[in-house]
């Protein structure tokens, strides 16, 4: 197993691991600060001070609550939705390709600090596999490049460079045949 990050300097959330039967590409929801200070910013939070400040509030206004019944449900769903939105932030997303048999996408979601909890994976056979794109699409002003290969790294949108290296990769992987350095359709 060899892991590498070819873009370190300027999309350090792209790394690639290397198998002797399969490649996986793997994009990480973070990115550089945009100040040019070289730092990297999550973009999957942990827990911040607003989230501190929950249990301190609900202290206070618990003994007005405990006599209502709707009221009680009513913090304690906001309890619920806060703690479930910190453990269903998409961790990571990859790619692995199987040069003979296909590739899997897989989003990691949970909490920073701890193992995914959630995992959702999808395998598509190479015979299904037809071509696999960058593509693009318009969101209000902005432009917005993805993987397309009925629905690859949708979560967290990463910029062009990381997704033409994984590009590359897969059409190396699954397209192209290196002993007539041809692309060829599995």
């Amino acid at each position: 197993m060899q892991r590498t990050r070819p873009l370190p300097d300027c999309h350090p959330e792209l790394s690639v691991t290397e198998w002797p039967s399969f490649r996986e590409y793997r994009v990480e929801n973070c990115r550089l600060a945009r100040d040019g200070s070289g730092n990297v910013v999550r973009g999957a939070t942990s827990w911040g001070w607003i989230d501190l400040c929950l249990p301190v509030v609900i202290s206070f206004i618990w003994p007005k609550f405990r006599g209502s019944t709707m009221l009680c449900a009513f913090a304690v769903l906001v309890v619920g939705f806060t703690v479930y939105c910190r453990c269903a932030q998409v961790l990571h997303e990859s790619v692995l390709v199987f040069p003979a048999y296909g590739i899997q996408l897989e989003t990691h979601r949970g909490y920073p600090l701890l193992k995914p909890l959630f995992v959702s994976r999808r395998f598509i056979h190479a015979s299904l596999l037809e071509d696999f794109i960058i593509n693009e699409g318009l969101r209000r002003w902005n432009v917005r490049y993805y993987l397309a290969c009925s629905n690859s790294i949708q979560n967290i949108l990463p910029h062009f460079p990381v997704l033409l290296e994984v590009y590359q990769g897969v059409q190396e992987l699954m397209f192209y045949n290196h002993t007539d350095n041809v692309h060829t359709r599995i």
